[in-house]
């Protein structure tokens, strides 16, 4: 069987970590040696489970590409990198003829997209990757285009907590109000309430101190006018393997793509619960 080569960006941070991690226990797979990083990053090697991984810096990418390519073969990219490297990173894998998944949120995400439609590779795009989440996402999606304004006349309040070296607010959470407002509740984005402090998650969100470095717990309240009804939806998750999970998935889903000869295409998530469940 020949295995699927993957080199993950954005080691040693540590979702990028967890899915090499997983990448390496799946028989399936090859984890390739190097690993994009972050300007911020001094050091030049990472190891993982016995592995070292060699770790370039941006301005040393566009050397090390035709080194890798030349010596791992054929492979494709996983991207938890930073909000900021988005566009540029997908802008680099496209140049270089890199199929990708990213899973890294933020960036300008209409720019996003034109980048993949215009090259020459198919790419998988999620702001979350876990399949269960994702799945709830396409029932929310469902019900607010078949049952516009539901909900017209109640309030939302939406809460999510992520450990404290995220960035950006979370694109779940972006996600989720999009239907809402389908459902007939104005609400935006600046409007969720994002909280990052590791004592205020211990202390009044009550989440357990081992996953103060690694979670997800988000809460969407609606509430009617005259206040006699309530609504709750909540989906938290501590640690990272659901994600890496379902990462994995959509690599092998990436790599059905390309074997079928797709370009210039942009897939989620939805797509890759839709044929792998």
């Amino acid at each position: 069987m020949n295995r699927m080569k993957i080199m993950v960006n954005g080691i040693p941070g540590n979702m990028a970590v967890n899915v090499a991690k997983h990448v390496l226990d799946d028989e399936k797979f090859e984890l390739i040696s190097y690993s994009f990083t972050g300007p911020e990053i001094a050091e030049t090697q990472y190891v993982i489970d016995s592995l070292s991984i060699t770790l370039i810096q941006p301005e040393k990418r566009n050397q090390a590409i035709t080194e890798i390519v030349d010596t791992g073969g054929f492979f494709v990219s996983v991207d938890y990198t930073h909000p900021l490297a988005v566009n540029g990173n997908a802008e680099f894998y496209c140049k270089h003829n890199l199929p990708f998944v990213m899973g890294t949120t933020g960036g300008d995400r209409k720019l996003l997209e034109d980048t993949i439609k215009k090259s020459s590779i198919p790419a998988v795009v999620a702001p979350n990757m876990a399949k269960q989440i994702v799945g709830f996402q396409a029932m929310m999606e469902y019900g607010a285009k078949s049952f516009p304004d539901l909900f017209k006349g109640y309030s939302l309040q939406v809460k999510e907590s992520h450990q404290k070296g995220k960035a950006d607010t979370s694109g779940t959470a972006k996600a989720m109000i999009r239907y809402f407002n389908e459902f007939g509740m104005p609400f935006n984005e600046e409007e969720i309430i994002m909280e990052r402090d590791p004592e205020t998650q211990k202390v009044k969100w009550g989440i357990s101190e081992e996953y103060l470095s690694g979670h997800g717990w988000h809460t969407y309240t609606l509430i009617s006018e005259d206040q006699t009804v309530r609504f709750e939806f909540t989906h938290n998750v501590n640690g990272r393997d659901i994600y890496a999970k379902g990462t994995l998935d959509a690599i092998s889903y990436l790599y059905k793509r390309i074997e079928e000869g797709a370009k210039g295409r942009m897939f989620t998530m939805i797509d890759v619960l839709k044929e792998l469940g």
